[in-house]
This record gives structure tokens, C-alpha cells and sequence, in this order.
């Protein structure tokens, strides 16, 4: 048993740690999947939304740090209990999730890997045999080093992880996993390979044959049946390819630009899902930053989710030099962890990416 109990403390100790660190490199991207959970459509808590980063932030630290206290064996009740109440919560989520087909992806380890709502809930049952292995066996939980060396190694923990998180905030995420990464090209990650594989979808065709149903399920073409067709359903059995990047748009009122923006040699964009949220000081930097780039013989636009109106206002407001462009606020948020932030790109690839702290360190 004590073997077993120190292998189950190693594997979940381990995991939480990895899964944790993971979303600390990109609080601000785990904020957003939490807003997710809290809408109306999901579990209905709104008032939750606007706590989302603080809530992110205390879960991912919190993680980090039982995950270390598991290791070294410090508290062991409180780290167990803790350990249970948390996998418990996020074992319901997630079946929650999967069992009504709320959220695609959980966001357990961010963007450096995808899992679907059932393959996540996998994880979180092997997660809570694990702990409860440990829970029935706490007496095997001993600490690794003294009590000075546990509690000095348990205080290094929670101090690096807050500096961590709150340096990833005031910068970017260290290592970036999405599809906009520095050396990524968009048109590259939007477009779909000749040989890749494509969507199976299965359709049921229901048919009156003689006074009574009968379905027929078919993957292509229309079922040979001699009766009167009553209802199609389909049901997406696997998404085949599906580009890194889907959604990304770059509109006038008038036209879609996408095509002519991405083949700018010299293209900064200047990113801000919401002008009204934008956060000033950053806003202040943009000015001076796109005259720079204008001399330099670079295109400066500005891409936000605001409507008309407000793009107009904005820009007389702090007398800015390029005009804004409409583009989905989620596809922003994933472009740059910054409202504002700054994306350079040479016909379509990603050269530089900086949150408005850094705009300085941009070189034209």
C-alpha cells in the first residue's frame, strides 16, 4: 500500500503541477475559458464574469502549489483534502460540460494541448481514483525533507507562482501555443492541406414503409427505400482536419480586406478587442509607436470588435494616424493576450508580438 500511495502522489502531484504551470504561463487565456463556464448558457452564473482573472488566477496558483505540497509532503490533510475537494468540482464540470455539450474545450491545460469535454472527464475520474488512493492512505504521506526545508520549499512555491503569473499579465505568456505565434503564417494556419482528412458524418434518413418508421443510417449518398422520407438527422462522427485558424477577418464596412492586408510586406496591427476597455496607458504608447512604424514605411491598422461609432471616436479622440477594422473580439483575445498589444507581420507572417508594456521593444 505504501508503494502504491507514494506512485499515486508522484502521478498527481506531478499533474497538477504541469496542468497548473500551463495555465499560469496564460492566466488571461484561462480567464476567458472561465467566463465561458460562468455564461448564461453554460451554468448560468453572470456575476461570476467580471472575477473571472482573479478566480483564475487563485485556481492555477492553487494548483501549482497543492501540486508541490503533495511532492514534498507538506500538511498532508490540507493538501489532500484540498486535493479532493478540487478534482471533485472539476470531475462535475467537466461531465457537466460533456453530457450537455456546453464547452468544446475544457481549457485543463490550456492551448498546449486540446482535449474534448469527455476525454477531460477521463482524466479528471483517473485523477479522483488517484487522490482517493492517497486519501485512504495519508499515513504513507511523509515529508521529503525537514519541517524548515518543507515549509521554505512550500513558500518558494507560492512566491514563484504568483511573480510568474503576475509577470505573464504584465507582459505575454512566455510560451506561446496558439496558432499566432512569432514565425507562424496566418494563411498557412487558415488553409486546409489537399490530403487531409475529411469530415465523416453520419445521416439517419427516417422513411413511412407501410404504416410503420424505419430509420437507415448512411455516411453518403441517399438510401434506395421505397416510402415516404419523414425526417433527416445527422451527427458529426469525426471533424476530419479542422485549421488551427478558423475565423480570422479583417472587414470594412464595405469589404472584406483579409486577403489584401495579408499580403503587406510591412503590416503592424494594432489589436484591442474592446476600445472601451482598452487600457489607457497602453493607449497613450500607440501614437508615437505608429509614427514610428509610418516612417519606417510600414501599414499600421487597428483591429477591434467596437462598432462603427466608436472606432470613429476613438481614433479623434487620441488622434491616431491609421483606421481600425472589424474582427471577431474572441479571435483578438487569442491573437494577443493585450488590450492593447501589437502583432507585426510580413505578408501574413507573425515577426513581432508585444503587450503594450513592450510596445518600446518593437524594431521597425
Amino acid at each position: 500500500m505504501k508503494y502504491i500511495v507514494n506512485i499515486a502522489r508522484i502521478l498527481v502531484g506531478v499533474l497538477f503541477i504541469i496542468s497548473g504551470w500551463i495555465k499560469l504561463n496564460d492566466p488571461l487565456g484561462f480567464s476567458y475559458k472561465l467566463q465561458e463556464y460562468f455564461g448564461t448558457d453554460v451554468l448560468n452564473l453572470p456575476f461570476l464574469e467580471p472575477y473571472a482573472l482573479g478566480i483564475s488566477i487563485f485556481v492555477v496558483v492553487f494548483e501549482v502549489v497543492l501540486g508541490v505540497f503533495l511532492l514534498i509532503g507538506y500538511k498532508p490533510k490540507f493538501t489532500i483534502w484540498s486535493l479532493l475537494a478540487m478534482i471533485v468540482f472539476f470531475t462535475f464540470l467537466t461531465f457537466y460540460s460533456a453530457y450537455f455539450d456546453k464547452v468544446k474545450d475544457c481549457g485543463c491545460f490550456g492551448d498546449a494541448l486540446k482535449l474534448t469535454p469527455w476525454e477531460s472527464f477521463t482524466k479528471d475520474v483517473i485523477l479522483l481514483v488517484l487522490i482517493l488512493i492517497i486519501f485512504f492512505g495519508i499515513k504513507h504521506i511523509k515529508p521529503i525533507f525537514s519541517k524548515f526545508g518543507v515549509t521554505l520549499v512550500a513558500l518558494l512555491s507560492f512566491v514563484l507562482s504568483l511573480w510568474f503569473g503576475y509577470h505573464v499579465l504584465m507582459h505575454l505568456p512566455t510560451v506561446d501555443f496558439r496558432a499566432y505565434k512569432i514565425g507562424n503564417n496566418i494563411q498557412e494556419q487558415m488553409s486546409t492541406p489537399a490530403d487531409a482528412p475529411k469530415p465523416l458524418i453520419e445521416y439517419y434518413y427516417t422513411f413511412n414503409v407501410n404504416g410503420k418508421e424505419e430509420t437507415y443510417t448512411v455516411t453518403s449518398g441517399y438510401p434506395e427505400v421505397d416510402g415516404e422520407l419523414v425526417k433527416v438527422d445527422s451527427k458529426i462522427i469525426d471533424e476530419g482536419y479542422v485549421p488551427p485558424i478558423q475565423d480570422f477577418s479583417i472587414e470594412s464596412d464595405d469589404e472584406n480586406l483579409t486577403d489584401y492586408f495579408l499580403e503587406e510586406p510591412k503590416l503592424v496591427m494594432v489589436v484591442m478587442y474592446d476600445l472601451s476597455k482598452a487600457e489607457w496607458e497602453g493607449v497613450e504608447k500607440l501614437k508615437a509607436m505608429s509614427e514610428q512604424a509610418m516612417k519606417k514605411g510600414y501599414k499600421v491598422i487597428g483591429l477591434t470588435s467596437s462598432g462603427s461609432e466608436a472606432k470613429a471616436n476613438f481614433k479623434a479622440a487620441h488622434q491616431l494616424d491609421f483606421d481600425f477594422y472589424l474582427c471577431d473580439e474572441k479571435v483578438l483575445k487569442t491573437i494577443v493576450r493585450a488590450n492593447p498589444g501589437v502583432v507585426v507581420l510580413n505578408k501574413g507572417t507573425v515577426k513581432q508580438k508585444v503587450h503594450w508594456n513592450d510596445i518600446d521593444d518593437l524594431k521597425f
